[in-house]
């Protein structure tokens, strides 16, 4: 997998500070939302979302550039994240899982009692005569899923981006495949759905935080060097699978405008598009410092939007931007590609009308 190059990247998470994480990762195609000062959990609603009762979704916060509402306000939009932080720069970062295609190995080490071995690994039965002295934590029910499996435990994987947590426990970040599979959260603890005890899931419908994050614990650190996801390991989505935390996701049709304007439609569209893909196209001028992954973040979010609003069909508009990013970076295909589905799987959730968001 070609990745970003690490040079750009914040390597030192406590002297990165939170504005220039989210910007890190919006460039990388993870949608972001603010978290409370010195807290893990997202920065409260405004007055009113906190006096009413409706779906996150059907919020008009959103398009007025709030924060309400968690991870459902998570965005890669540059303008907003510079009035987010730019204006509170103490707030912490989250990442939204889902639309970022990111699944998190939240490996926890608190100190509670140890369940009955048949709830450690849910669905392996752990024999009798496998000695579990010492097993405290989900760094060791994590590196005895590893073990039965002959694979190296998660948390010793130096190829991916990990980040220890104020508690002492740590999160492993991997990418998603893009075949069309979403996964959904868990907590290790959960009877139903569960990888390993005390190894929670980030993924779709939760948020992860991010690096340089400070707390009255303590600050969010990255390990090692590693600042970029790796694949997720196929043995891991095999058990990701296993214990029920895949679910098919195929995209659905796009909505089609109608008959009668289909063609002004798709043609203000592209009029809106295409200076954007001109900037990405201009980054082959410049091997690197051009803001080629921000600039092609920008066009795909926009063209999601255009896409949700049923401005563009969704495989057009992904073969546009593919054709702009192979003409001014050829060499790292994968890395743009990665972009591409995130931010045009982003901005699909907020349509882009010809005349402004809704």
């Amino acid at each position: 997998m070609q990745r970003q190059s690490e040079t750009s990247v914040p390597r030192t998470a406590g002297h990165a500070s939170p504005h220039e994480v989210a910007r890190w990762c919006a460039a990388n195609g993870w949608p972001v939302h603010p978290l409370a000062v010195g807290r893990k959990t997202p920065a409260a609603n405004c007055a009113s979302c906190r006096k009413t009762t409706h779906r996150p979704h059907q919020c008009p916060c959103h398009s007025a550039g709030k924060w309400c509402h968690g991870f459902h306000a998570a965005t890669t939009d540059p303008e907003l994240l510079d009035a987010w932080w730019g204006s509170n720069p103490t707030l912490g970062v989250g990442v939204s899982c889902g639309p970022a295609r990111l699944v998190v190995l939240d490996i926890d080490a608190h100190s509670v009692e140890v369940p009955d071995r048949n709830r450690l690994l849910p669905g392996i039965p752990i024999h009798e005569n496998v000695n579990l002295d010492g097993l405290a934590s989900g760094f060791d029910t994590l590196a005895l899923l590893a073990a039965l499996r002959g694979r190296k435990s998660p948390a010793d994987d130096d190829s991916t981006l990990r980040v220890r947590t104020p508690s002492g426990g740590l999160h492993v970040w991997y990418q998603a495949p893009g075949h069309g599979l979403r996964y959904r959260s868990s907590v290790g603890s959960s009877p139903k759905v569960a990888l390993a005890w005390q190894v929670d899931i980030r993924a779709t419908g939760g948020y992860i935080v991010t690096p340089a994050t400070r707390t009255p614990a303590g600050t969010y650190r990255a390990l090692g060097t590693t600042r970029i996801p790796a694949p997720l390991p196929s043995w891991l989505a095999t058990e990701l699978h296993r214990t029920g935390h895949t679910v098919n996701d195929l995209p659905a049709p796009g909505i089609r405008p109608s008959p009668r304007t289909a063609a002004p439609a798709a043609k203000q569209a592209h009029g809106l598009l295409e200076p954007l893909l001109a900037q990405v196209q201009a980054c082959a001028s410049a091997s690197e410092g051009m803001g080629f992954t921000e600039k092609l973040n920008r066009a795909a979010y926009t063209a999601g939007g255009l896409v949700g609003a049923g401005h563009l069909d969704h495989s057009q508009a992904h073969d546009l931007l593919s054709a702009a990013a192979d003409a001014a970076r050829p060499h790292r295909h994968r890395h743009s590609s990665a972009v591409i589905s995130s931010a045009l799987s982003a901005g699909a959730s907020r349509p882009l009308h010809l005349k402004g968001r809704p």
